[in-house]
């Protein structure tokens, strides 16, 4: 019954996702409403423990991803502003709410501190989607500002969040060491792991049949277990880890893309709707009013000081403040704090879990509709705005492929200008490497010998599946040890790709010799196709 329940809502959840994309509503706010859904049906779930350890899984990898997806080129002009609003933004607007919760509703002092830390740092995925699913271009590297604060500020408001719960907790707690402590080990950890991955990467060869994702997935576990047992952060640890190798270029990579992206959408679907399925909608609509006024306080005056505060260390413009404050969108990661904090079987005076709810549903429902708008109007959206990506970024998401090949001697491209070569083939020359210095193509310029050209051009799907077969050869192989024009090969195949015993590609030409437990990628033409 369980495995048809997770089909059902993997379904309804991807046609949330459509009606997201038409409608203008962010689909992470229709898994929430699917999750509340099921509740109304008679499904009782009320699992804190475990949806606890769920949420910190999911997160993990939603954080992961986000540093693994983060460009250093177009994030290192707003890395200061970036780490001052996921540092001192945070610890600013957990007070600021605080002392708001404590005076004007009048919350238990410490209890307002703690809901102020849970709810203090931004969503990246939520903040993400609408960027990409709005295809917003900001200003002034905007987009790369807001997505590398919400990346990175869960972080502090989990350190936060722990100070507070240990004081209502009666635990003695060194605040001063505690922050030192989550800070540098998750920072040390992340670079540790980062280099270990890199050293293993160049003895083995993970690339082959999947096994890269596999081993990325247990660096990932490794990396936030290791640094939470010393104290570190376990959620900065893999968010820098995944920066760390994102932004290196390796074999396998556009395939890790591919999958992270569904893993980190997989798990923002269960995430939401587990949470949905967690809350209690009578209790949702009782604590609606503090909730409405907490997000309402925290987006129009909260995070407002918090920016303007940063904009005397980084300049911004009024337009570039507003959409800032607009963007500043609570999300998964404090209903996942408030699920801790649930855990802790501390009598709190308030429903924390159900106002942290309401706020997030809310922040989501509302800033995140207006994000777009708000940008427009205030004359935030630019167009021309480049982006920056690697040629590997490229091929991650996009039908554009790229391939390295070498002029040789007797060539009969030696001689002509790019020019001349291109228009025959549909092809753009991306890149020229002459003893081994970097040539920007253009036009005029001339092929030489021993030139390796990177050759851009549409990538090629075969919708039937068919037409390609791999073999590999044995010992006793008609081929074996044989050159491909001596084979006896029937005249409508054709060797496309050799891969031989060091798992190098090969393009094959008549005088390549074949060998015992050389894979062979043939291209066979049937009768359908003729």
């Amino acid at each position: 019954m369980t495995i048809l329940v997770t089909g059902i809502v993997l379904i309804l959840a991807l046609l949330a996702i459509k009606i997201s994309n038409q409608y203008g509503i962010p689909s992470l706010v229709l898994f929430i409403l699917l999750g509340i859904s099921f509740t109304l049906i008679g499904v009782d779930f009320n699992d804190y423990p475990f949806s606890e350890k769920f949420a910190s899984l999911a997160l993990m990898f939603i954080m992961f991803y986000g540093g693994y997806g983060t460009k250093w080129q177009m994030a290192k002009p707003v890395a200061l502003p970036s780490v001052i609003l996921a540092s001192g933004g945070v610890v600013l607007t957990a007070l600021i709410t605080g002392v708001f919760c404590h005076f004007v509703l009048g919350f238990d002092l410490i209890q307002a501190m703690l809901l102020g830390s849970i709810v203090g740092s931004t969503d990246f995925a939520t903040v993400s989607s609408v960027l990409k699913s709005k295809k917003l271009n900001l200003k002034y590297s905007t987009a790369p500002l807001l997505e590398m604060e919400s990346g990175s500020n869960d972080p502090f408001a989990y350190t936060m969040t722990m100070i507070f719960l240990a004081i209502l907790s009666g635990s003695k707690v060194n605040i001063a060491m505690l922050v030192i402590l989550q800070i540098t080990v998750g920072i040390l950890i992340s670079y540790i792991g980062g280099r270990i991955f890199f050293i293993l990467l160049e003895k083995i060869d993970f690339s082959e049949d999947g096994m890269l994702s596999v081993f990325m997935i247990a660096a990932i576990l490794l990396i936030y277990q290791i640094s939470a047992m010393l104290g570190g952060n376990g959620f900065l640890a893999v968010y820098l880890f995944g920066i760390y190798i994102g932004n290196k270029e390796y074999k396998g990579k556009r395939q890790t893309v591919f999958f992270f992206d569904g893993i980190s959408n997989i798990m923002q679907i269960a995430l939401f709707f587990m949470l949905g399925l967690l809350s209690e909608p009578s209790k949702i609509i009782s604590n609606l009013a503090p909730a409405f006024f907490i997000m309402l306080f925290m987006t129009l005056i909260a995070r407002p000081i918090v920016i303007l505060l940063v904009s005397f260390f980084y300049k911004m413009k009024l337009n570039q403040v507003i959409t800032v404050t607009i963007s500043g969108i609570r999300g998964a990661a404090a209903i996942a704090f408030a699920i801790m904090a649930v855990n802790q079987n501390i009598p709190f005076e308030i429903d924390i879990f159900h106002i942290v709810f309401g706020i997030c549903i809310l922040s989501t429902l509302i800033q995140g509709s207006l994000m777009a708008s708000v940008s427009k109007k205030v004359d935030m959206i630019d167009p021309n705005d480049s982006v920056l990506k690697t040629f590997n970024s490229y091929q991650d998401k996009s039908e554009i492929a790229f391939i390295e090949t070498s002029i040789k001697y007797n060539c009969n491209l030696n001689g002509k200008t790019l020019a001349e070569i291109s228009p025959i083939f549909d092809i753009i020359v991306a890149k020229l490497i002459r003893n081994g210095k970097q040539i920007v193509p253009k036009g005029d310029t001339v092929v030489q010998p021993g030139d390796r050209i990177i050759i851009g051009g549409k990538e090629y799907f075969d919708s039937s599946g068919k037409d390609l077969l791999e073999i590999t050869l044995y010992d006793n192989h008609p081929w074996t040890n044989k050159k491909v024009i001596d084979i006896d090969l029937h005249h409508r195949t054709l060797i496309v790709m050799l891969l031989d015993n060091k798992n190098n590609v090969v393009i094959p030409t008549g005088q390549t010799v074949l060998k015992s437990g050389d894979k062979l990628v043939l291209y066979s033409l049937n009768d359908e196709n003729s």
